[in-house]
């Protein structure tokens, strides 16, 4: 059925689209919903319309995420972390909805996970470039960088082991340096001994 498209219908058509569609779909989905239309001079009247208004306020929306939303997500990096087991391989995986969630807290702007271009799961420790669509025009790149839950602690691990180690070392020396210093100081004692025993003599 030959039909033209009175709203916007994702991965089908927009307003003004003049198409052929399988008479089911026509009949049980886009005519009820008011969504399409037969194609006649009449609706097509009607649908240029609509596309008219509908592009003037699509532009509207681009603007304003270029100008307000833009500059704050463009080049945004997310941290996120996570639990893994053995290679780096994550318990679970990091979804479209957790990256909403840390870009929402990162920017302060509202992000739906619908919004977040993620065809796949994130299943390993890194950073991947994820794609935000901000408007149907505007889109941003992000990155998403994974980590291991603990990397950090396990980092400074070695660092403190590290300066125990060397306040071992330095005991010793320490240690060494006492008996010196007490024989030198018996020393000077017995000198001044001999000293005044001359000295009676």
């Amino acid at each position: 059925m030959k039909v033209v498209f009175l709203e916007e219908v994702e991965g089908t058509a927009g307003p003004g689209d003049v198409k052929n569609v399988a008479d089911g779909f026509a009949r049980n989905y886009l005519l009820p919903r008011k969504l399409a239309a037969p194609a006649n001079d009449h609706y097509i009247a009607i649908a240029n319309a609509k596309a008219t208004k509908h592009a003037k306020r699509q532009d509207r929306l681009d603007d304003e995420a270029r100008t307000h939303l833009l500059p704050k997500v463009e080049g945004a990096s997310v941290s996120i972390e996570v639990r893994v087991g053995e290679q780096e391989k994550l318990f679970g995986s990091v979804g479209a909805r957790d990256i909403a969630a840390a870009l929402q807290e990162a920017t302060g702007i509202e992000i739906q996970h619908q919004q977040v271009l993620l065809g796949q799961s994130i299943r390993e420790v890194g950073a991947e470039e994820v794609k935000v669509r901000l408007t149907k025009n505007v889109i941003a790149t992000v990155t998403v960088n994974v980590t291991a839950m603990g990397a950090e602690e396990e980092e400074a691990a070695p660092e403190t082991a590290a300066t125990v180690e060397d306040a071992e070392d330095e005991a010793p020396e320490a240690a060494a340096e006492e008996p010196l210093e007490a024989a030198e100081e018996a020393s000077e004692d017995d000198s001044a001994e001999d000293e005044e025993t001359a000295a009676i003599d």
